[in-house]
């Protein structure tokens, strides 16, 4: 969908593949995760697993910017080959095709085993997709009180599309918009202020936006998650042709990384409540934790532009089959889950069969759907295989 190249134009971006392979990688153990800790999620596991959030709040903050961020990258690429109404429509049908299937068809199980869990719900699925599923409106409330359909999960390509064609719509009316703000974004940036600018948008939205409008995922009324996830796509977009941020980006990645380090560790004793509740305690937090978050992409941005750039059958595989697997994964994840409930297994067995089974599940979807023509753009899939020689990369999300 989107070529990543160099700003020479002359390579492929191999090291931004790889970020997003394994940032989607991670989504998947992410989500698995979500069933042992103490934080909400559609299903739970007999075990609690506390000792896990720590390892997850390092992803938290910067997992999904990141990936909006390498979208952005994506799409820039994207509007270097065709034109504008043209970069619009591939964008909504590789974006809007996968999520209609997947709110339809994918998304279901997620939300009636949610239901099974929570209320007991006695009928079976069938009863549940027809009566209540597909009743466009909130179902079971009070609680869980879930409207429906549902994204779930998916609440990212939705996001995306929206971010693409609000995007387009200012090119639209002003066609020189993307390379004259990127040039003066790029000499902002230069030297130490990579560091230090984006931070302070991040930890302006941290401050002031998250406290009133808390993350929905429900794409009306959700400003601050608005706010991070476009201001990603945007740096994204707007710096993927400045060739000397890029190298800037991998000069600086040893001092990102450690201050990543003393924000997170900032943030993680502010969060842990060791010290009383306080406005000051509460800044500090939201300071630390906005901080974290674009010095943390920048760490991972530069030392995958200097370690990630092995090509391979293993990235070639990888870059088409991610998004089927972000389709399909939590589903999987919370159907072996819930067959699982009962079993007397440890948590460890448990963890392996589901890690295993949603491998496994996702990549047996993935060669059946790449292969059979019809299925290959409900998967976000082109619908011809491309040639593995002479066409670059592409980033369907």
């Amino acid at each position: 969908m989107s070529t990543l190249q160099q700003a020479s134009g002359s390579e492929r971006r191999i090291d931004l593949d790889w970020v997003r392979i394994l940032a989607f990688g991670l989504l998947i153990f992410y989500h698995v995760g979500m069933l042992y800790v103490s934080w909400g999620f559609h299903i739970k596991s007999e075990h609690r697993l506390t000792f896990l959030e720590p390892a997850m709040l390092v992803l938290n903050p910067w997992r999904l910017s990141l990936l909006f961020l390498v979208s952005g990258v994506a799409s820039r690429f994207m509007l270097g080959k065709l034109r504008l109404v043209a970069f619009a429509g591939a964008r909504s049908v590789r974006l809007l095709i996968p999520l209609v299937f997947g709110m339809l068809v994918i998304v279901p199980p997620q939300s009636y085993l949610q239901i099974v869990e929570a209320l007991g719900y006695p009928a079976g699925f069938a009863d549940y997709y027809l009566y209540h599923y597909l009743a466009f409106s909130a179902q079971f409330c009070p609680n869980p009180c879930i409207v429906q359909p549902t994204w779930n999960h998916l609440w990212f390509v939705v996001y995306l599309w929206v971010y693409t064609m609000a995007l387009a719509g200012v090119l639209a009316l002003w066609p020189a918009a993307a390379d004259w703000i990127g040039e003066k974004l790029a000499a902002a940036l230069a030297g130490p202020w990579l560091l230090v600018l984006p931070c302070l948008l991040f930890v302006a939205w941290r401050l002031f936006l998250s406290p009133i409008f808390p993350s929905t995922h429900a794409l009306f009324g959700d400003w601050y998650n608005h706010a991070d996830y476009a201001t990603s796509f945007l740096i994204g977009f707007l710096l993927a042709r400045q060739g000397g941020i890029w190298h800037d980006i991998e000069r600086q990645r040893w001092t990102a990384l450690v201050l990543a380090a003393v924000c997170f560790a900032v943030f993680v004793f502010a969060y842990a409540g060791l010290f009383p509740r306080s406005p000051m305690l509460r800044w500090s937090a939201g300071s630390a934790y906005g901080c974290y978050q674009w010095v943390a992409m920048v760490a991972v941005l530069g030392f995958a532009r200097r370690h990630l750039t092995a090509d391979g059958a293993a990235r070639r595989y990888l870059t088409d089959a991610i998004f089927p697997y972000y389709i399909v994964h939590q589903t999987a994840i919370i159907m072996i889950a819930h067959a699982l409930q009962g079993s007397g297994l440890s948590a460890a067995s448990e963890a392996t069969i589901v890690i295993s089974g949603t491998a496994l599940t996702c990549a047996v979807i993935y060669e059946v759907a790449r292969r059979i023509f019809w299925l290959r753009p409900l998967f976000g899939l082109r619908m011809e295989p491309r040639s593995v020689a002479g066409i670059a990369q592409q980033l369907p999300a």
